[in-house]
Parts: C-alpha cells; sequence; structure tokens
C-alpha cells in the first residue's frame, strides 16, 4: 500500500509551504488509494510547542487536509510525535555504533568553530568527517572522566559519488566530500532529524517521500543510513519550492507565509487550497478554479512541474473572489462572513479596548475597522506629522518587524517589554517610538491601545501591516538593508 507523510515541526507559525506539501502527499495517497500521515517532528525541544502544534493541526484542518494516522487521530504506528519516541532512536543510533558505522563525538562548539576558520583560511571547502572530528582515546577518557557528554555523529564517506534516484528529476549527483558527518544523536539524547526521519520512515512503513527540494542535499545522507541499516529507502520526489514574485525563497520577510494570515485576512480555505494545488501542477483542461474533490479525481504525480512556482497574492485575491461569487449563495456569504468576522474569542478581546470610547452603537464600526481589515489605507502624509523623521521612522518599523519576525510570546505584556526594550536600545522616547507604529496599524495616529491591538490581530497580520507601513514609505534598498541589518544586530 502507498503510504505517504507530511511531518511539521511545531516551532512558529503554520507555514503555507507545509500545507503545500501535504497537499500533494494528500492527493497521491488518495489516487492511489494509500494512507496519508502526518508526524510531528519535534526532536528541537528548545524551539517546539504544544501551542504550535495545536496551531499547526488546526490551520491543516481548517484547509480541509485530513490524516489517516497522527497524534490526534491515533493509528498503528504511533506515536506519532517524535519527542514520544526517543528510546527508539538511541537503540537505533547505538546498533550503528557496534556496527562502526558512527562514533561518539567529543568535540566542543568551539573546537569546530576554531577548526572551520582554520579551513576558510586554508581555502578548504570539504565537510568534516569522522578522520577530522575523532580525537585520541586517552584524550576521550580524559573528557569522558570530566563529565563531557558526547554527540553521536555518522560516517562518512570521504569521496566518491553518490547517487539518488529522484521521481521528479532522475538521477542526482552528489558529491561526498561535501556530506558532514552529521550527528544522529544531540549530547541531551535526542536524535537530530536525519536519525529520526529516517527511522520513522522505515517504521511506518513510509513508500514514497515526497518533500521540498531543499531538502535533496540531506538525500545523502538518509540514503547512507538506509544503506547501513539495511532497509529499502522510500521513492523520492522533491517537489520545487514555492517562490516570492522576485523568484526569491518564499519567507515571511517578503511575503505572508503562516496559514494563519491568509485565514485571518477573509481568504477561504478552499480558495488558497486551489491556489496551491496550482503550485507546479494543472488540471488537464487547465482550468484555473477547481475542489479537492477534482484535483484527487485528475491527480498525476509525474506531471508536476519543476519550475519555481510563484506565490503571488494578487493571484490568490482573484481566485479568491472568484469563490466567493460563484459557491457562496447569499446566506452562505452571511454565515461565512460571521463566522470569519465575529467568532466569540474574537469579540470578547476587542470589546474591551473601545468599551470606554463609545457613546452610541453606531460608534463601534469606526473604532473596530482596523480590526476587520488585512491591511490599513495608508496615506504617507500621515507620517509627516510624526515626531521622528522619516529616516528614523522607517528604521523604527524595520527593527520592528526583525524584532517580531523572532517573537514567541505574544501577550500584551510580552510585546510592551519586547519592543521597549528595544526603543531603550535605539534612545529614542518610548512615546515617539510608538507613533510611527500606531499609523502602521491603523493607517491612523489614534487607535486602541497598540500593544493590545497588537496582541488581538495576531503576529501574522501585525508583521503585515509593518511590511505594509514600509512599502508605503518607499521600502528599503537592498544595500540600506545590510546597514540596517548590521545596526539591528548590535541590538
Amino acid at each position: 500500500m502507498i503510504r505517504v507523510r507530511v511531518a511539521p515541526s511545531p516551532t512558529g507559525d503554520p507555514h503555507v509551504g507545509t500545507a503545500y506539501i501535504a497537499l500533494f502527499n494528500l492527493c497521491f495517497a488518495r489516487k492511489m488509494g494509500g494512507k496519508f500521515i502526518l508526524r510531528i517532528e519535534d526532536t528541537d525541544q528548545s524551539r517546539s510547542t504544544a501551542e504550535s502544534e495545536q496551531t499547526i493541526l488546526s490551520s491543516l484542518k481548517w484547509m480541509g487536509l485530513e490524516w489517516d494516522e497522527g497524534p490526534d487521530v491515533g493509528g498503528p504506528h504511533g506515536p506519532y510525535r517524535q519527542s514520544e519516541r526517543e528510546d527508539i532512536y538511541a537503540k537505533y543510533a547505538h546498533q550503528l555504533i557496534d556496527a562502526g558505522k558512527a562514533f561518539y563525538c567529543y568535540r566542543t562548539s568551539d573546537e569546530l568553530d576554531q577548526m572551520r576558520a582554520e579551513r576558510r583560511e586554508k581555502g578548504i571547502q570539504k565537510a568534516f568527517k569522522a578522520s577530522d572530528l575523532q580525537l585520541p582515546t586517552a584524550e576521550i577518557a580524559e573528557r569522558k572522566l570530566a563529565g563531557q557528554k558526547p554527540v553521536v555523529r555518522m560516517v562518512v564517506p570521504e569521496e566518491g559519488l553518490c547517487k539518488i534516484q529522484d521521481r521528479l528529476r532522475g538521477e542526482i549527483e552528489l558529491d561526498w566530500a561535501n556530506v558532514d558527518a552529521q550527528i544522529l544523536l544531540k549530547a541531551d539524547g535526542m536524535p537530530t532529524y536525519h536519525l529520526a526521519n529516517v527511522v520513522d520512515d522505515h517504521l511506518m512503513q513510509i513508500t514514497h517521500v515526497i518533500r521540498g527540494e531543499e531538502w535533496i542535499n540531506s538525500a545523502p545522507k538518509h540514503y547512507l543510513l538506509y544503506e547501513y541499516f539495511g532497509w529499502d529507502m522510500p521513492e523520492l520526489c522533491h517537489m520545487p519550492l514555492l517562490r516570492n514574485p522576485d523568484k526569491s525563497k518564499l519567507s515571511k520577510r517578503k511575503n505572508p507565509t503562516s496559514i494563519n494570515f491568509y485565514r485571518d485576512a477573509g481568504f477561504l480555505p478552499e480558495a488558497l487550497l486551489n491556489y496551491l494545488g496550482r503550485m507546479g501542477w494543472s488540471m488537464p483542461d487547465e482550468a484555473e478554479k477547481f475542489s479537492l474533490t477534482e484535483m484527487v479525481e485528475h491527480f498525476d504525480i509525474d506531471k508536476l512541474s519543476l519550475g519555481g512556482p510563484v506565490f503571488d497574492q494578487e493571484k490568490l485575491r482573484w481566485l479568491n473572489g472568484m469563490w466567493i461569487r460563484e459557491d457562496l449563495s447569499a446566506d452562505d456569504f452571511i454565515q461565512r462572513y460571521a463566522s470569519w468576522a465575529f467568532p466569540p474569542e474574537k469579540v470578547k478581546a476587542i470589546v474591551p479596548l473601545i468599551h470606554e470610547r463609545v457613546e452610541t452603537l453606531a460608534d463601534v464600526a469606526p473604532l473596530t475597522a482596523l480590526f476587520f481589515n488585512s491591511l490599513p489605507v495608508l496615506d504617507e502624509a500621515t507620517f509627516d506629522q510624526l515626531k521622528l523623521d522619516r529616516e528614523t521612522q522607517v528604521k523604527v518599523i524595520q527593527f520592528v518587524s526583525w524584532k517580531l519576525d523572532s517573537q514567541v510570546a505574544w501577550g500584551r505584556d510580552d510585546l510592551y517589554q519586547s519592543l521597549s526594550a528595544l526603543a531603550e536600545a535605539m534612545d529614542i522616547k518610548l512615546r515617539d517610538f510608538l507613533q510611527p507604529l500606531f499609523v502602521a496599524m491603523s493607517g491612523s495616529t489614534v487607535c486602541p491601545p497598540l500593544f493590545d491591538t497588537m496582541a488581538v490581530l495576531g503576529p501574522d497580520l501585525t508583521r503585515a501591516r509593518f511590511r505594509h507601513a514600509l512599502d508605503c514609505l518607499g521600502g528599503v534598498s537592498k544595500k540600506g538593508a545590510k546597514k540596517l541589518e548590521r545596526e539591528f544586530r548590535e541590538f
């Protein structure tokens, strides 16, 4: 039986790229009468959160993607969270050590950094191998006695070519010299992605691995592990990456990438799924609008195009409009709008921000309009009224955008602490610092309390509004961005 999987990492926002890969895995499984599995790859315990996992599951379900096995629905090959399979990976790692295919490595981070620096000076490009990293027996004994915890690394060939078969790309040749002695088990006993990925795919009987092309360079490591264990490797199919309109890799610095942004901005899940289905694939009749059922019916994985599909928000908006006009009756439209605009948890969060400002119920609409727009209408002249000069305004908004890219906790107090610390670091009075942020969020110098507003809107819409404000102010050139990034890193 055909068995495929998608394996998101619960370390941040649910990415449209995850939905893109999940969609094509689902279509292949349904077309071939197989099974689609969702597995949570949470080996990075410092960044993985239960909240992120739940958000990923709910966002994929909102889009209409359903899996046959997973952490929430169970299945015969569980558990489906890697953090619950630690003992399994340790067993296989020690099996490799016993076979001489892996080794304990006691090199420290500082030593590795120094070795890399020395190699750069000599112009050496070769990746680290076992012969570079292994220490004399006496030194290993000293480090063990001192209580140093080693990692487990795999043994990798020093030279030659690794030939990988890919369903879409044919034979791919990669140089073993560029493949490092990958860590398999970290010092805390948790596996890295590479060991866990191979062990889980084997034990869960995955037959085809359909994933993004960014994993091509990791394929030799996975190929080698399958060979070491004596297992058959699943068939590989590396899909093209989603691109920004400028053909760069889709990233949240240039384009909203979170599924939640599109949900909160009022897009229909059917339209978003339809649009992702058009990324590198098309219906036999070239129809632009089609349902998931229609996509499964006509799906042929061998018809995928390898050209980098461009994720264009304007085209998505056009397609979303088609779905609204052609598939929603007046009653359907009312129901969809009400469930999007007035869910109880959203209303409860907004009312305290405006309650004291309302004299008649007619006042509610203008006071709350900013909560129901994906992006405000910005007037550049509004920024002219602020105390900070234009260059500083741009710097503030850009620095805040970068700061929020890594902001995990999104409560009102968390945001206040984070941005007030940034204002202090930039030596700008907080009142002046916040003014361009008010305008970016609402299109006005007046809006409900800023940090409360950001908390209600959430990270995706907030970040998008700051990017929109930067565009309104003329943006930042590549040269200017590099200069600002250097300055930002100093903070």
